[in-house]
């Protein structure tokens, strides 16, 4: 036989599962992005991925920058660039966290291709096999993902309608986890947000056991009714006695942001905050991993961004997801049965929903699904198993009309089993 069909066999057999590393035995396919693969079936109404809605997208925006930017800076955009990232970007960043107590250098924000890139490098940077990460319960699957690449273990506190269940937070805190990750604003999935009381008492005890805390915050600008509540970070500066104007960023939290949520998630722009020492190494890391967020897409976002129109359009977006989750809760009291409890957001673009007792959303979805519509089950977003009975409603992606047909047919779902289940 010729060598090169030899060659051929033997790679034809070559036993790639076997090859595998160890720490992707654990690995498991997003249930979010599996259910997004249905949204291209066009009859399908979906509530399951947090789906900014594209007739926000500022196109008119986006088209007009582009031109400006290859017309003025195409060799530049065309470009390889610093990992860091876009400097005017990261200085407008900045200029813009100061806006909401976040008090820091340019040197203290590296750029990320999107934010779930900077959970991975998080979870490099920390994690070593084993090693416990605190979290919410329930908590975002796609931060779940990422850390559990790196083998992490879960140690986890439940949440009620005023967030993170502080009375239960400090018997956690003594296992010693590697770090706390936390979403304070209309948390994923549950849509709740941390009382002031609660993330002073979060950062306090944090700092007296020493451990970092992570604020993951995509959603804290989409706040459609209340009073802003200052981020972490602020709130750890202050008890480390930072001076209001301070950029010298020191304490115990680090803090991600993201532009998918408020401009477009195709740019794929986030960033993290956290001190020098700890983004010199995240930056070593983003060189191994893609070398630096696309030089484009970044002076292309800042194009877009700059002069005050990111905040403008921000109160559009308001306006419109405001008017959603309205109706959205709207038709959950008119369709679902008695029973069947949900949250009730200020923000963000999630409604967390609490079936009886003793069913299940796995199943609930299958019904669904048959009446074509779709959404999360709950049990995705809990650490270490449970949450049967809860299920994940997004508002942001359907428009109002949508929103009212596709909650009509998941509440005929809803009658028929908690009747079959009497």
């Amino acid at each position: 036989m010729p060598m090169a069909e030899i060659l051929e066999a033997a790679a034809a057999e070559t036993p790639w599962s076997d090859r595998f590393a160890q720490r992707t035995r654990g690995l498991t396919s997003s249930t979010i992005r599996e259910l997004l693969k249905l949204i291209e079936q066009g009859d399908l109404i979906s509530f399951a991925g947090g789906l900014p809605a594209p007739e926000v997208f500022p196109l008119a925006e986006v088209q007009a920058a582009a031109g400006r930017v290859l017309e003025e800076h195409g060799g530049l955009a065309l470009q390889y660039g610093p990992t860091e990232g876009y400097q005017p970007l990261r200085e407008l960043l900045v200029r813009h966290m100061s806006r909401y107590g976040i008090e820091v250098g340019v040197d203290n924000v590296l750029v990320t291709s999107g934010s779930q890139q900077a959970l991975d490098l998080v979870g490099k940077l920390f994690i070593n096999p084993g090693d416990h990460v605190l979290t919410e319960e329930p908590t975002y699957m796609g931060a779940l993902q990422a850390f559990r690449a790196y083998q992490a273990e879960f140690l986890c506190v439940p949440v009620d309608d005023n967030g993170l269940r502080v009375d239960s937070l400090e018997e956690a805190l003594r296992h010693g986890p590697k770090f706390l990750y936390l979403l304070p604003n209309f948390q994923n999935p549950g849509g709740t947000t941390l009382s002031l009381e609660r993330r002073r008492r979060v950062v306090e005890l944090a700092s007296r056991y020493g451990i970092p805390i992570l604020e993951d915050d995509p959603y804290g600008q989409l706040r459609y009714e209340g009073a802003h509540l200052p981020p972490l970070v602020k709130l750890d500066a202050e008890l480390h006695g930072c001076a209001k104007g301070e950029r010298s960023f020191r304490g115990g939290v680090m803090y991600l942001g993201t532009l998918s949520k408020t401009l477009a998630p195709g740019f794929r722009i986030g960033w993290v905050v956290a001190p020098g020492e700890v983004i010199r190494k995240l930056v070593q890391l983003k060189q191994g991993s893609d070398l630096h967020t696309g030089t484009f897409a970044q002076m292309l976002a800042y194009e877009v961004a700059r002069g005050g129109f990111l905040d403008r359009h921000v109160q559009r977006i308001r306006r419109v997801y405001r008017e959603r989750r309205d109706r959205m809760l709207a038709a959950a009291q008119a369709y679902f049965p008695h029973g069947v409890c949900w949250t009730r957001p200020q923000g963000g673009l999630f409604v967390w929903v609490t079936l009886p007792a003793g069913m299940d959303a796995a199943l609930v979805l299958k019904e669904a699904l048959e009446e074509r519509v779709a959404f999360v089950p709950g049990s995705a977003f809990h650490p270490r198993g449970g949450g049967q009975e809860t299920l994940r409603l997004n508002f942001s992606y359907s428009a109002p009309e949508t929103i009212e047909e596709g909650m009509r047919r998941l509440g005929g779902v809803l009658h028929r089993l908690t009747a079959s289940a009497r």
